[in-house]
């Protein structure tokens, strides 16, 4: 793979390039790019990408045939080949005088001077309008997206030639750092391919026409500066946007060299901008004209524009209503006062633009019908604020101004607009005090003006009135009376102030009330003590001896006037002020003295004073009357809350109470303690070891109970936490005991409880011996102690009878006083586990030792009656066969009986029929079976046998008897079958039915009626 070294980024340190042959006879060089720390180094491969390269590093380049490849440097700049132990190396260092467009090459580079001076160099890139273009700082680097996989992998191949070939490791200090960034993308629409390397190597202008036309991908562009150029930072890459012919030049140490040949660009053109919204220029109730211009075609031109609605649904679902060259386009047969969303776009040879912003517009609406009456929100002295509605059916969406109109009654001028908008309500300024004007609106829109509306009359609020006079006091004051006048007119008044000052103006309505403002002694500001229409009024609660000041002003409908100037007045003496709260101090627990002070006398000395005490602030009963300042109380309980209040007594009458003072009483020991029933005993549990005790918690007196004592007589007392209930443990079974209960705190022990006696329960009694009298396959019966098997219910010794199941839990099977159990619905050859427990009032005694017992093995089924066939002179008998049980084989016992003679076995086997040979003609036999089983391990278990079956002995026909003779004795030889189990107890359960039924009908017959 080839490479184009591409120098983009100059510094005030060079890079340094180094060449060596690979082998003497191949023609292949391999170039060492050093790249410094802070640094970067870019290069295009062929597949067009570039890769940048940040220091410090070296990055190896290998050209293909034979021939060192050219370094292109910037003007200003010459390359400097120093060759050492076969490699060599190249510098490219800024020169001391600039040459414009010059290049130096490869093989034939300058002298180096032995310290080469470098010197900061800046380059500006003028064009033919004088627009400076967007250039990259001097140590930028461009933020590229990823690492080039191939990259990677041509550098791992070119590390390994070098070390095969040469061993030479790469120095320079570092190592190759390969960075993972790409070329920055465009801000806008990927539209083109970052500037070839060609462009930058040669000022952007080095390449055929096709790379030209290519679009660039620069960030942004500058605006239009007035000079012949900008200068940049040295080293800085160009990206540009609007390609225009461009000019390079280069500037050093405030020397300027020659622009460049100026170099033109063509972009490619694309789709166009995205259009403005449409416009509406004119429209109807039922029709829109849209009209919108044209954007920029981006070098295309517009061929068609695409407008899209929504038809007025607002789904937001777009539908084409427009597809053409014209700029505006009308649309009909739409709704009236409907609102329709809308979109456009452009279309030129390169594709479609986006759409525009989303645009609303609204068709007109028809003439407002006439809205309501004015409605008035307030009204002044100069001025009414008036409301009106919107007309009704008129859509929200319709634009409808309005003009309020005004006449003034008696004016003879009409109705003048005094407003025009689109507000609801306005203000009218600028009036007279109660006058009547009259108000009607209309309403318009695009469309039209309304009928005017209903005329509303209102008018004007009136003004405040005037000021009433001076009050004035006549004659010689009293301690609860005096008089005041004005005018002519004058007022007694006790205890209270009447007062009346009509006045001079009343603003243009009557007087409709009167407010009195009072001023207590030395108070500057007053409060209004009476509101209303009469001319009189009562001040209460004034304090004798006082001067208090009095003013009055009057209202109508405009509301209040000034005051009137103030009056003072004075009152005579009453009786004393209110006490300050008493002192207590506890003596004791229970005993406490109160004191006071003398309170303002109003100009009378004080004769007694009343103090009440009580523990509820609303219940306090008067304790002591007197002169004295202290009172002593006695009798009083240990930390509890008590009220009390003093007040004093002179000739002028009684004062107020003062404020009830809160004390508490020292702490002292608790109370004694009870139970919660005084007559019942506190016990909460009782056995034969242990008593329960309950109590109820005392008064503890102000201090928390510590503990609690409890007293048992002769044994040593038992000291408890603060709990209310105690067991005692370790008694005497049946046994007496003298229990009373203290509370302690932390001030000392109360006193006792009265005594309780409480009494043990005796010991429980001990388990009885578990024995198993009968028993079969499916039950056990058990039995256990001395007695009844069926015990009374009153009996007090009872016990519990518990089996163990298959999870080894024991559950109970039985409880009571009985001494037998019969257990069913067990399982054969199967052994259980039983034990049992006994308990009466003393408590549950202990349970048994467990005890086992095994149920049998269960006996063969009975079997059914066997059949008995006579064949000359033998019999076959033949029975029902029955199924192993559980493993175990089943064989049968066939026996016989021959006339009155005992039972013979005949046959044992396993065979279900037999046939019994050389009977006699004479004799009559009877036939019976059983079933045995047949255990593995146990002796065989015979079962029940059969019913019998008899045959008769056969009988011979004589020649004189008749054929009836011979049928019947047929029918008695036939052998008789005696009634299963199930006949015989159905046959029962029918008897039994038909006598209840016969008995029924005996009782109702004879006894009922």
């Amino acid at each position: 793979m080839s490479f184009i070294i591409i120098i983009i980024f100059f510094f005030n340190e060079s890079w340094q390039l180094l060449a060596s042959r690979a082998t003497s006879g191949d023609h292949m060089w391999v170039i060492l790019v050093q790249v410094n720390p802070g640094e970067a180094f870019t290069i295009q491969r062929d597949d067009g990408q570039f890769q940048c390269i940040t220091g410090p590093a070296q990055v190896p380049m290998m050209s293909p045939n034979g021939s060192v490849p050219q370094i292109y440097v910037p003007p200003g700049y010459v390359q400097q080949i120093i060759e050492e132990n076969g490699v060599r190396r190249v510098l490219v260092l800024p020169q001391t005088e600039f040459h414009p467009g010059g290049h130096s090459p490869l093989h034939h580079p300058p002298p180096p001077p032995p310290h080469a001076t470098h010197t900061h160099t800046h380059f500006c890139f003028t064009k033919s309008e004088d627009r400076m273009l967007y250039t990259h700082p001097p140590h930028g680097r461009a933020a590229f997206a990823h690492r080039d996989e191939r990259a990677s992998k041509t550098y791992e191949r070119l590390q390994k030639k070098l070390k095969e070939r040469h061993g030479v490791g790469g120095g320079g200090g570092g190592g190759l750092a390969l960075s993972k960034d790409s070329p920055p993308p465009s801000p806008q629409k990927s539209r083109g391919t970052p500037p070839s390397g060609g462009d930058l190597q040669n000022g952007l202008g080095g390449k055929g026409a096709d790379e030209q036309a290519q679009p660039s991908t620069a960030v942004t562009s500058l605006g239009k500066s007035p000079g012949r150029g900008k200068d940049t930072e040295s080293g800085g890459r160009i990206y540009i946007r609007v390609l225009e012919p461009l000019e390079v030049q280069a500037m050093c140490n405030c020397l300027q060299g020659v622009p460049s040949e100026p170099v033109s660009f063509t972009t490619l053109s694309c789709e166009p901008d995205g259009p403005s919204p449409p416009r509406k220029t004119s429209g109807t109730k039922s029709s829109l004209v849209l009209q919108w211009k044209a954007p920029c075609d981006n070098g295309s031109k517009i061929q068609n524009y695409i407008l899209q609605w929504d038809e007025g649904k607002g789904t937001g679902a777009f539908e084409q209503c427009y597809y053409g060259p014209q700029k505006q386009y009308r649309l009909t047969k739409l709704s009236t006062a409907s609102r329709y969303y809308f979109r456009l776009a452009a279309k030129n040879d390169m594709g479609v633009s986006e759409f525009s912003d989303v645009v609303h517009i609204m068709t007109s609406c028809s003439v407002p019908a006439p809205p309501l009456s004015p409605e008035l929100i307030q009204s002044g002295v100069t001025w009414l604020c008036v409301r009106w509605h919107r007309p009704a059916g008129s859509p929200k969406e319709d634009e409808i101004s309005y003009v309020l109109e005004m006449e003034e009654e008696g004016s003879g001028y009409g109705f003048q607009a005094s407003y025009d908008g689109d507000e609801l309500s306005h203000t009218v300024r600028n009036l007279h005090r109660s006058t009547t004007y009259r108000f009607r609106v209309i309403a318009y829109n695009a469309e039209g003006k309304s009928n005017p509306s209903g005329v509303s009359e209102f008018t004007t609020a009136p003004d405040r009135p005037g000021c009433p006079c001076r009050l004035t006091m006549k004659g010689k004051p009293h301690p609860t009376s005096f008089r005041l006048t004005w005018v002519f007119i004058f007022f007694f008044f006790s205890l209270s102030l009447h007062l009346l000052a009509p006045p001079l103006v009343d603003g243009g309505s009557a007087v409709s009330s009167y407010s009195v403002e009072m001023f207590a002694p030395q108070v500057d500001e007053g409060w209004e003590v009476y509101q209303g229409s009469e001319l009189d009024c009562t001040v209460g609660s004034l304090l004798p001896g006082r001067t208090y000041g009095f003013r009055l002003r009057a209202a109508n409908k405009a509301g209040y006037g000034p005051f009137s100037e103030r009056s003072e007045v004075t009152t005579g003496p009453g009786a004393p002020e209110v006490c300050r709260p008493p002192h207590v101090t506890c003596k004791s627990p229970t005993c406490a003295v109160i004191s006071w002070e003398a309170p303002p006398c109003n100009g009378a000395a004080v004769s007694e004073y009343r103090l009440e005490w009580g523990a509820a602030e609303g219940s306090m009963q008067m304790c002591y009357t007197g002169a004295a300042l202290s009172h002593e109380m006695k009798g009083l309980l240990p930390a509890t809350n008590y009220f009390c209040r003093v007040q004093a007594v002179n000739v002028a009458g009684v004062g107020p109470f003062s404020d009830a003072v809160l004390c508490q009483t020292p702490c002292s020991v608790p109370a004694p303690v009870s139970s919660e029933d005084e007559e019942a005993r506190p016990l909460l549990y009782s056995s034969s070891t242990c008593l329960g005790l309950r109590w109820e918690a005392p008064c503890d007196h102000g201090s928390e109970i510590m503990s609690y004592l409890i007293d048992l007589g002769e044994r040593q007392p038992i000291l408890t936490g603060p709990v209310t209930k105690y067991i005692i443990q370790n008694l005497h079974p049946d046994t007496t005991y003298r229990i009373r209960i203290q509370a302690l705190n932390s001030l000392g022990a109360g006193p006792f409880s009265h005594t309780f006696k409480l009494k043990t329960k005796p010991l429980p009694p001990l388990p009885p011996r578990l024995e198993c009298t009968a028993s079969s396959h499916q039950t056990l019966r058990l039995k256990w102690g001395d007695g009844p098997a069926k015990a009374q219910p009153t009996d007090s010794l009872q016990y519990h009878l518990q089996m163990e199941d298959k999870n080894g839990r024991f559950i109970s099977l039985y409880k009571g006083p009985c001494h037998t159990h019969k257990v069913q619905r067990l399982n054969e050859s199967t052994s259980y586990a039983f034990r049992i427990q006994a308990f009466n009032e003393a408590g549950e005694g202990p349970f048994s030792t467990v005890y086992t017992f095994t149920t049998p093995r269960s006996p063969p089924a009975p079997l059914k009656a066997p059949r008995v066939e006579r064949v000359d002179e033998s019999c076959e008998v033949s029975w029902e066969t029955l199924p192993p049980m559980k493993g175990d084989p089943v064989i049968y016992c066939l026996q016989s009986m021959q006339g009155n003679s005992e039972f013979k076995q005949i046959y044992k086997g396993s065979a279900t029929s037999y046939q019994l040979p050389n009977l006699s003609s004479s004799t009559e036999y009877r036939f019976r079976v059983c079933a045995i089983r047949q255990c593995q391990d146990a002796p065989e278990i015979i079962g029940p046998y059969s019913s019998t079956v008899i045959m008769l002995p056969p009988r011979v026909d004589t020649p004189g008897v008749s054929g009836t003779t011979g049928s019947k004795a047929a029918e008695a030889q036939k052998p008789k079958r005696s009634l299963t189990d199930e006949q015989f107890s159905f046959l029962i359960i029918a008897l039994l039915a038909v006598t209840s039924i016969l008995i029924a009908v005996a009782i109702q017959y004879f006894v009922i009626e």
